[in-house]
């Protein structure tokens, strides 16, 4: 071999002299407002090298440590490599391998036989992880006739969006590209979350742009903020409305906006009026000062945008309220749909805006609602029913252990983990109670222990898959590499198991890239088009949103006007508790709520706190990774730790009235005294089990897993 071979080799340079060669696909890792581009080096049909796609307008070139660990994550040793079928007892490791024909067929049987048993209704379809699948497995529960089909926004974004409506009737995003002055930031920190959103506030932050950030954490974000307002976590409402109250009082508000756009400003003014800072600082404790500051330095600039985070506000038992009273901060400033404050621009595929339209909700809804039972959670959470089309998820195992209004006997599951349920041995009980169970997933995980049969499914560079980026930007990716052993993409599976279930849709008869065609047809893109460009494509054409349009529509609201008092939530004021104010109320434990819990459990517990390496528990299995985090860890302030009497690294116990787990201390600035944060997902430290399950909110069914009360006490061997 010769030097010049030997330092190409090396080098993992492509060409015709190493046989290695540039394939262009996603990282579906993070999902689903980043799916990065990858250029992966592949040689042999093995990928060797991974970098970001540097044309790719998303993430440039960039990638994140979790995408920068796809080859271990794509050849890990815990890969499914084959179709599996329960021999043992549920939550057991008894399964043997079986083929795929045997596999699909089990998987219709069972489906097929609690439909013939207890309706259509019976069957649950859930999409956990990735989010790609979705849309398809949808249509599969409509055409199916179940209207459960469910998924992990049960406890992800759905209830922020809910929120939004309720203000709205529209959510909109904050719109840095066009000029915004100032960027109220609450509780997002997207330097965790989205790297490629960072990247954008950190330019935009030099050309001027003004950053307030709401968050319990000293997180990125807030280092990377003008003003920095650390409240205590579940007392959003509190200080929202205190920021109100100073924006109303001073005159700050735009009242020409308020005047003709809204309703119920003088009940909101009036609730307001009763937070001034000085109290949202006793609840909050922010102080009055800053907070002044801060509803000035927003209601002031021309325009202001305000970026919430997709969950850590809504996991709280007073979620959906506390983020309404957020949201009434754009109403108030007239920044809603707005150039430069929030705007509207509706999802092109897969919660993203894209400048192009699809037939994405058609091709989801087979058949009307009407024509089927109502789904899981709609007699607990209506306002979820009206405004979500789908089931709530964490009504699911009281569903199974109640029998009300309708029994449940099976479920077909795509990467499901029932650690992502507040009490999760009250889930896996549930499971346990079910007929058949199929699951779909890359890895056996601890949630296969409870399927009867169990599909082994592909990585995102294995498979075929659309996406669009918010730069106008589109992809249709084709396999980087073969499937490894016998795993599949989950839109074959799905597309397979439509036929065994001898389902009458022509859609799914003819496929997942004849239904790409149709879905995709009002767009102008298609399936060939897009393979002529394998690292993506500029959208043809992109449509412009206008800017407010609800001078001409109006808002899709009751009223038909922006809701300061919501006439959605009125309704069931009686019937279900809804305050139609964003009424705050503390959180359900909390010293201000239970203070004789509180005298013995004196800290807050905030659980799922994002890291930067992990997403859920999907990368625990990558040495990379994981190596950041090895052990189950919670973080404490240095004031607390240095009071308890802790050190870095020190085995202590974490404990709730509920149960306790051992976990390691991590003393770091992070934290905030008086609050633990501990991220979940931990099969060895699971720290939503200290939970209870019916420990969520009201309005959303969202789990409480930001704001409880706990305990730290060092382990003393």
């Amino acid at each position: 071999m010769t030097d010049t071979l030997t330092r190409l080799e090396r080098g993992k340079i492509p060409g015709p002299e190493t046989g290695i060669e540039i394939r262009k696909s996603v990282c579906a890792i993070c999902d689903p407002m980043t799916q990065c581009g990858l250029d992966l080096y592949v040689r042999d049909g093995r990928i060797v090298k991974v970098e970001g796609t540097a044309e790719n307008p998303h993430n440039a070139g960039t990638l994140c440590s979790k995408g920068a660990a796809t080859r271990q994550y794509v050849y890990h040793a815990d890969r499914l490599k084959t179709p599996l079928r329960r021999v043992g007892p549920r939550g057991t490791l008894e399964f043997e391998p079986t083929s795929w024909d045997d596999a699909l067929d089990a998987v219709a049987a069972g489906l097929n036989g609690a439909k013939a048993a207890a309706g259509p209704e019976s069957v649950v379809f859930y999409a956990g992880y990735t989010k790609w699948m979705r849309p398809f497995l949808h249509r599969l529960a409509g055409s199916f006739g179940s209207p459960n089909y469910l998924s992990e926004s049960s406890t992800c974004y759905r209830a922020t969006a809910m929120a939004q409506n309720l203000v709205f009737g529209v959510p909109a995003g904050p719109d840095l590209a066009g000029g915004a002055e100032c960027l109220l930031v609450w509780s997002a920190n997207p330097f965790y979350t989205n790297t490629t959103m960072a990247r954008k506030l950190l330019d935009a932050r030099e050309r001027g742009l003004t950053i307030i950030t709401v968050d319990p954490r000293l997180s990125p974000m807030a280092t990377h903020s003008d003003l920095h307002l650390r409240l205590r976590p579940g007392t959003d409402g509190a200080l929202a409305l205190a920021m109100a109250h100073v924006i109303i009082e001073e005159g700050l508000h735009d009242s020409a906006f308020v005047q003709r756009h809204t309703v119920g400003f003088d009940e909101f003014r009036a609730y307001a009026a009763g937070f001034p800072p000085e109290r949202a600082q006793e609840v909050t404790g922010v102080p009055a000062g800053l907070i002044r500051e801060a509803a000035r330095l927003y209601a002031t600039s021309k325009p202001a945008a305000l970026m919430p985070s997709a969950s850590p506000v809504v996991h709280h038992t007073n979620g959906v309220q506390n983020y309404r009273a957020v949201f009434s901060l754009v109403a108030l400033t007239g920044n809603y749909d707005v150039r430069g404050g929030n705007k509207v621009d509706f999802p092109s595929w897969l919660y993203v805006s894209a400048g192009f339209a699809t037939r994405e909700a058609e091709f989801t809804h087979p058949r009307p609602a009407a024509d089927m039972a109502a789904p899981i959670g709609q007699d607990r959470y209506p306002v979820w029913g009206e405004l979500v089309d789908e089931g709530q998820a964490m009504h699911w195992p009281h569903q199974v252990h109640s029998g009300e209004p309708y029994p449940l006997k099976a479920a077909l599951t795509f990467g499901i983990n029932h650690r992502m349920w507040p009490d999760p041995a009250h889930m896996v009980a549930a499971l346990g109670k079910l007929d058949f169970v199929a699951n779909v997933d890359l890895f056996f995980t601890d949630s296969c222990r409870y399927a009867d049969i169990v599909l082994p499914a592909c990585t995102s560079v294995e498979r075929s898959e659309f996406r669009c980026y918010p730069e106008r930007w589109a992809v249709l990716t084709d396999p980087a590499i073969a499937p490894l052993y016998e795993s599949r993409s989950d839109s074959d599976i799905i597309y397979e198991l439509a036929g065994r279930l001898g389902l009458d849709d022509p859609l799914l008869a003819a496929g997942y890239e004849a239904s790409l065609d149709w879905i995709l047809e009002p767009s102008g893109l298609t399936v060939d088009g897009l393979r002529a460009h394998p690292g993506g494509m500029p959208v043809p054409n992109p449509v412009k949103a206008p800017e407010r349009a609800y001078e001409t529509k109006g808002f899709a609201t009751p009223s038909g006007k922006l809701e300061f008092v919501s006439g959605r939530l009125a309704p069931y004021g009686e019937s279900h508790g809804y305050d139609a104010l964003p009424v705050y109320q503390p959180p359900k434990y909390s010293r201000e709520a239970t203070p004789e819990l509180a005298a013995d459990y004196p800290l807050v517990l905030n659980t799922g706190s994002r890291l930067p390496m992990f997403q859920h528990s999907r990368t625990f299995r990558v040495g990379w990774t994981r190596a950041l985090r090895p052990q189950p860890s919670a973080d404490l302030s240095p004031a607390d730790a240095a009071r308890l009497g802790i050190a870095q690294d020190d085995p202590i116990r974490l404990s709730t009235p509920k149960s306790s787990i051992d976990v390691l201390a991590n003393v770091t600035e992070l934290a905030q005294p008086g609050v633990v944060h501990m991220y979940h997902a931990y099969p060895e430290a699971d720290v939503n089990s200290l939970i209870e399950a019916d420990y969520l909110d009201p309005i959303s069914g969202f789990p409480g897993f930001k704001g409880l009360l706990c305990r730290v006490d060092k382990v003393v061997s």
